[in-house]
């Protein structure tokens, strides 16, 4: 079973935030919404020889190097089924990758480079090449190299960032992509649909692509343009799903970044990158991932028709199994520079906790995922406190906001005294401070999370319609 990552990325340049870092974010949507994951640090690797990954999806296979740097990742608890799918993490030396969001070419293109059966897929992709990569731009041209000999079985994007850079990359035929850098002064959406727009062959600093793309796309009348060369026009789709499934969310997240510009939602030409209003901040990227068109008539639980209410698939999905901003500081020593923001179970109505990368363990509840219902873990927990926010929506909302706002006081404070009280510790001595302050950070988050957890059952029985006032009836 291939589980698809229906995604939304959005990448954010180190001059586009509001602290100089560079954010690389992304929903991890699958097809059911009970795929529980867990959050693990795979240890580094020296020296170590015959070591391989099979997938369990298809027969691909390889032969892994002997060394390996430490990475965070997010896969699923259910591998042999589902593939493992680490989905996210930040290496030793600060390069975070997170992969993939689904990304669809079309027939046209597809027909000449169709996909690989038994290629690389994103269930390893993550295994394969984030311990193995030195910067954003290494990880374009180490994963280009695999989908050049393996093919891909699928249409992928994936992110790549460190503190100076963003890159991303779409994988739309069997062997051929393109890669484009954000500009450190902009930001990107993408939603599932070829976002790439024209390419500029003459400046390799800004873009990269497969080889003999441009031959490929000539000898096959590719190109639908009298003049340019568009990566989307050319590779891309331009559906009814990608107008109500796909492109209303580019929409929506520019409309929160930009409110001066009007655009429409269903324009299969939006822009990929763009300028801010303002300098964006985490709490910015949360906000976008967990929305579901707040203050338009396309809001779930808003006012406007049953059809204006489900025109438009939101964001935030209950079937969104974790949300992720790595985020790559500038204003602090490399060891203590990465944070990886992680909400597990769905952004809409649960928190981002603060991890910082260099660690050398995860909290047992985030660790230890069950198959079952378990609500010692953190994905379980948190799926159970968004399902009780959205039973009683306009009941809860309010005093979900609250919680959250609470939350990331709490957290913005606590990223900058764990970072302070490091001090001068470095090595060994430095990741295990680290990995404590980490398991502090959960463990307050989970008491905050219980009281509003239990003012949330207390509201709920209050409202029960089994009661009777004995007197008012008289």
């Amino acid at each position: 079973m291939k589980e698809y990552s229906a995604c939304t990325t959005i990448l954010v340049g180190k001059k586009a935030s509001i602290d100089g870092s560079t954010m690389i974010a992304r929903n991890d949507d699958t097809f059911s919404p009970i795929t529980p994951q867990k959050f693990i640090v795979k240890p580094a690797v020296k020296n170590e020889k015959g070591r391989k990954i099979k997938s369990w999806l298809n027969k691909f296979e390889l032969d892994l190097p002997e060394n390996a740097q430490a990475v965070s990742a997010v896969p699923n608890v259910d591998y042999q089924h589902l593939g493992y799918y680490d989905e996210s993490g930040i290496n030793q030396e600060n390069v975070a990758m997170s992969c993939t969001e689904s990304t669809y070419g079309n027939e046209r293109a597809l027909a000449f480079d169709p996909l690989v059966k038994d290629g690389l897929d994103e269930d390893c992709m993550e295994s394969v090449v984030l311990p193995y990569i030195h910067s954003a731009i290494d990880g374009v041209d180490y994963l280009g190299k695999l989908i050049a000999k393996y093919g891909s079985p699928a249409g992928n994007s994936v992110l790549f960032s460190d503190q100076n850079e963003i890159w991303y990359m779409e994988i739309v035929t069997g062997h051929h992509w393109v890669a484009q850098r954000i500009p450190d002064d902009a930001y990107a959406i993408a939603a599932n649909r070829v976002s790439i727009a024209q390419v500029n062959f003459t400046d390799p600093a800004n873009f990269k692509w497969s080889e003999g793309i441009r031959e490929f796309v000539a000898q096959h009348h590719l190109n639908p343009d009298y003049e340019g060369w568009n990566f989307r026009h050319i590779f891309g789709t331009y559906t009814e799903q990608d107008r109500h499934y796909n492109t209303c969310r580019v929409w929506y997240g520019q409309k929160y970044f930009n409110p001066e510009i009007e655009q429409d939602p269903t324009d299969g030409d939006l822009p990929f990158t763009r300028r801010a209003t303002r300098k964006i901040t985490p709490e910015d990227i949360e906000f976008v991932l967990g929305s579901h068109y707040q203050d338009t008539l396309y809001d779930p639980f808003g006012k406007g028709t049953e059809e204006e209410k489900h025109r438009f698939r939101p964001i935030g999905l209950n079937r969104t199994q974790n949300a992720h901003i790595l985020q790559i500081r500038n204003d602090v020593p490399a060891d203590k520079a990465a944070i990886m923001w992680l909400c597990i179970g769905g952004p809409t109505f649960t928190p981002f906790v603060p991890f910082f990368a260099n660690m050398n363990d995860t909290d047992p509840s985030y660790n230890n995922t069950s198959m079952d219902y378990n609500l010692s873990d953190a994905w379980w927990y948190y799926k159970s406190v968004a399902a009780l926010v959205e039973s009683h929506y306009a009941q809860f909302v309010q005093l979900d906001t609250d919680y959250l706002k609470d939350l990331n006081q709490y957290y913005r404070a606590r990223v900058a005294e764990v970072t302070t009280n490091a001090g001068e510790k470095t090595g060994d001595e430095l990741t295990e401070y680290l990995t404590d302050a980490n398991q502090a950070t959960v463990a307050h988050t989970r008491e905050k999370s219980e009281k509003f957890w239990g003012q949330m059952m207390i509201d709920a029985i209050n409202m029960s319609k089994l009661t009777f006032n004995m007197d008012a009836n008289l």
